[in-house]
């Protein structure tokens, strides 16, 4: 997917989420985050929003030093879903005025712009999700978004050490670990080596890998992300059972 593409998506996604949170009770317990309510993940969805605007704004060069930002937040949790829908109203604003390919700092490997969009599209699409799932509702993802997220999300975490700690735990003497989707022909090879890991981007799809979890782009996604079990019937699972156990209780996003 291109960058503008993505910033129609944050779009859509968040229109998707309000949709799902409005005039629902926002001390709806969301299982799928331990400990929130829908209160709290519509805050936290908006909150994101409101800061990855700043960011952009700025066209930072460095790591920030605060994440203090004005939220402008509602006095009453019934209120957030209206308050989401404006911060991404917010952002698409600044997605908008800004040169996406501009060179600018960012924590993941892509170090422009245009990381903070896709960033916030992940962001917004899983949380999303989380809703949906606290509500009761079949998560959807569209099979174009899912393979992007899939990707972005491999891409990324061998950078995420700050705020996950477990990848520091993914090491390993040359072993590889393949996702395929069964809905497409999209596969990604993640090498784990003594000194870190990382997607192969020379991958023909060819190569056996040491453990290989194959299904659906959208459950790739959300297994990914912590959201489905990967031992789940929905997946087919091959070769080193302990390696999968291993990267999935450590790759924590």
């Amino acid at each position: 997917m291109e960058p503008a593409q993505h910033a129609a998506a944050v779009a859509a996604e968040a229109a998707r989420f309000v949709a799902a949170v409005k005039g629902a009770d926002p001390a709806t317990p969301v299982p799928s985050c331990p400990g929130w309510t829908l209160g709290d993940l519509t805050r936290h969805a908006g909150s994101v929003h409101r800061w990855f605007s700043v960011l952009l704004r700025g066209r930072i060069q460095q790591p920030p030093t605060s994440r203090d930002v004005e939220l402008r937040l509602p006095e009453q949790p019934v209120d957030y879903p209206d308050w989401l829908a404006e911060s991404a109203a917010q952002s698409a604003e600044v997605f908008a005025a800004t040169d996406l390919d501009a060179p600018m700092w960012a924590w993941g490997l892509d170090q422009h712009a245009r990381f903070w969009v896709r960033r916030m599209l992940f962001e917004t699409l899983v949380h999303r999700v989380d809703a949906d799932l606290a509500l009761g509702l079949p998560p959807k993802i569209d099979r174009a978004l899912a393979v992007d997220g899939v990707d972005e999300f491999l891409t990324n975490l061998p950078f995420a050490a700050v705020f996950a700690p477990g990848t520091a735990e993914l090491r390993g003497p040359d072993r590889t670990i393949r996702f395929s989707c069964t809905d497409g022909d999209d596969t990604w090879l993640v090498r784990l080596r003594p000194d870190g890991f990382g997607l192969v981007t020379d991958d023909t799809g060819s190569r056996t890998a040491d453990a290989t979890v194959q299904g659906a782009s959208g459950d790739l996604l959300l297994t990914l992300y912590g959201r489905l079990e990967h031992t789940d019937e929905a997946f087919q699972r091959v070769g080193d059972q302990d390696l999968l156990a291993h990267w999935f209780a450590h790759s924590a996003f």
